[in-house]
């Protein structure tokens, strides 16, 4: 069995309301939280949130991340999975980007049973990298990204009007923006515990 640990991918212009209270709200619980993006080569690289109040050191790179130490990943919000997506495509080629790489190697995991996946606001958009990883899925958003993942052939829960609050697809957990992070990360815990 896993251990009680998540593993949070992150980068540049990450959304800081997500950020202090996944730091909070896990521990908390027992749930210990590690972050890993893309370091470039790097030995570490240090993100600045969107709002310029935090920061986060990283040391663990995408491409050396063992899945099977984690009992969920969590895709932050903000403009950090647009950033970690990057990588020069041409009509009709796969995206390599090691976090989509990494995701594809999850989207496997969570479809098995051995992992759960939440995305917040607009994190999504890692998925749409891979349409593949997204097609046919029942899920939540940022509203101004919608359009985005319907393209990529997610389906949008709706309620009112508007994107719920959360959904569970399985083991993918979305939330719409930072003001869902407590009900987030509430289905979260209950999805990872059941594991």
């Amino acid at each position: 069995m896993a251990s009680s640990k998540i593993l949070v991918l992150v980068e540049e212009h990450y959304d800081e309301t997500e950020f202090n209270v996944f730091n909070s709200f896990f521990p908390t619980h027992g749930v210990a939280v590690d972050y890993a993006s893309y370091l470039w080569g790097n030995e570490s690289l240090e993100f600045e949130g969107n709002d310029k109040t935090s920061k986060v050191k990283v040391d663990l790179c995408v491409s050396k991340v063992n899945l099977s130490d984690y009992k969920g990943l969590i895709l932050i919000g903000g403009y950090a999975m647009d950033r970690l997506r990057y990588q020069t495509t041409l009509s009709g080629s796969r995206n390599t980007a090691p976090a989509v790489e990494l995701l594809r190697t999850a989207v496997q995991r969570m479809d098995a049973g051995q992992l759960a996946i939440g995305t917040i606001c607009h994190s999504l958009w890692l998925f749409c990298a891979d349409p593949s990883l997204i097609k046919g899925r029942k899920v939540t958003c940022a509203h101004n990204i919608a359009c985005d993942v319907e393209n990529a052939g997610g389906e949008l829960v709706v309620a009112n009007g508007e994107t719920v609050d959360t959904h569970s697809d399985g083991l993918l957990i979305t939330g719409r923006h930072p003001g869902s992070v407590d009900a987030f990360d509430e289905l979260f815990l209950s999805t990872i515990q059941a594991l």
